[in-house]
């Protein structure tokens, strides 16, 4: 994976590892501060993906929301907010969806070959839509973002994205924000799924960092050996001003 972009896995838990209730409404699990930190990841990628389910469920925005941050973005020649990404097999997308119609930035709909054509019809022009092989596998789709030129993705959800890239090693990094409460739903969206991992009590991820956020912790794992050069250089970053000649 060398090649591949550099991927942040970034989610929001309760303590009993729910990422939402079952039912709408949608359930906040950050605050306010670590929105912000949120935030200011999201505006250090390239990209952000989340599953098809999440834009049907959640119609997130997928934006950068501190002008500060766009401001900084555009003056080292970026778009203000990541491209944004999503991965689907059945197209049940809409095009007028947030994540469609907010930011004028690249969208890319990722879909099995097969399906393409009839997703494009779906959604039009809203997105560029990319067939990859009779069975799309993430590893197929971080590939294709590198040849895209995509350095760095922050994928955000849910919990079968997770999954798929948790257990094809495509994670180099895992934030896991833990809010003080516990959801109990076996119907609910959970973290991950079942899958054979490849941390295991002989192979320990790589506890980076524990940060209170509020009444929130942040557990930041490193998971590949690209982790701690990217680590050195994303602290380094910290201490830069977010706008340009700002201090």
């Amino acid at each position: 994976m060398t090649d591949n972009p550099y991927v942040t896995l970034s989610c929001a838990t309760s303590l009993d590892g729910y990422l939402d209730r079952a039912d709408p409404p949608r359930l906040a699990l950050s605050n306010d501060a670590d929105f912000d930190r949120v935030d200011d990841v999201r505006a250090r990628n390239d990209a952000i993906l989340v599953g098809a389910r999440t834009v049907r469920r959640d119609n997130p925005r997928l934006m950068v929301r501190s002008i500060a941050r766009q401001t900084r973005r555009e003056t080292e020649g970026l778009t203000r907010s990541p491209w944004k990404v999503t991965v689907t097999a059945s197209g049940e997308l809409d095009p007028n969806a947030a994540f469609f119609t907010a930011g004028d930035t690249t969208k890319l709909v990722y879909c099995p070959g097969p399906d393409a054509e009839r997703i494009r019809r779906r959604v039009g022009h809203a997105a560029l839509v990319v067939g990859l092989g009779s069975r799309l596998t993430m590893t197929d789709l971080v590939a294709d973002l590198a040849d895209r030129g995509i350095r760095q993705l922050m994928v955000e959800g849910g919990g079968k994205v997770h999954t798929q890239f948790l257990a094809a090693n495509l994670v180099d990094e895992l934030h896991l924000a833990v809010a003080p409460f516990f959801v109990g739903d076996p119907q609910a969206p959970r973290f991950v799924g079942d899958a054979v991992f490849p941390w295991t009590s002989d192979r320990r991820a790589t506890l980076a960092e524990v940060r209170q956020i509020g009444d929130m912790v942040l557990l930041r794992y490193g998971l590949s050996d690209r982790f701690a050069w990217h680590d050195a250089e994303f602290q380094h970053r910290q201490t830069t001003p977010l706008v340009m000649g700002m201090s």
